[in-house]
């Protein structure tokens, strides 16, 4: 009479055998280089103004990435400013290019201590900005993206 313990011996090594492949098929690749291609004014409500931020996503791997939603932030001299989210589907074809439009919600508050903060980078003519977010996909397949840099002010 064989016990379950050997029983599971072999079920197990198949089951290994069926994922481990797959796990190797997850790996991330390079990243996806995004960067902020445009902005425009939206009518906000109340306390609140909105914006589309136009992004364009680039893929430098050899699998296209697959989403269904797009989450964004958008911080700049190192505080939170903006956020949105969009339901937008897509494919962003492997070594290509696609743009996304994603609209952000700023606060009234977050307004005004930027403008605080920018009066002391006008000085300085840049101010440092950080936008990130998720490509949303399936199981595992949400794909995170940050890119930063610097905005030049107008004197």
């Amino acid at each position: 009479m064989r016990t379950t313990t050997s029983r599971r011996g072999p079920l197990l090594g198949l089951l290994l055998a069926l994922v481990l492949p797959g796990c190797a098929t997850l790996s991330a690749g390079d990243a996806l280089k995004v960067t902020v291609a445009g902005v425009e004014p939206l009518a906000g409500e109340g306390l609140e103004l909105r914006f589309l931020v136009r992004l364009r996503v680039q893929n430098p791997n050899d699998r296209a990435v697959e989403f269904d939603g797009v989450a964004l932030d958008l911080a700049l001299t190192g505080k939170a400013l903006a956020s949105g989210v969009s339901d937008q589907k897509g494919v962003v074809p492997r070594f290509g290019e696609i743009l996304l439009d994603v609209p952000l919600t700023l606060s009234a508050f977050a307004a005004v201590r930027q403008a605080i903060a920018l009066s002391g980078a006008a000085d300085k003519g840049e101010m440092p900005y950080v936008v990130s977010g998720k490509l949303a996909g399936g199981l595992f397949g949400s794909v995170r993206f940050s890119s930063s840099g610097m905005l030049t002010l107008p004197r």
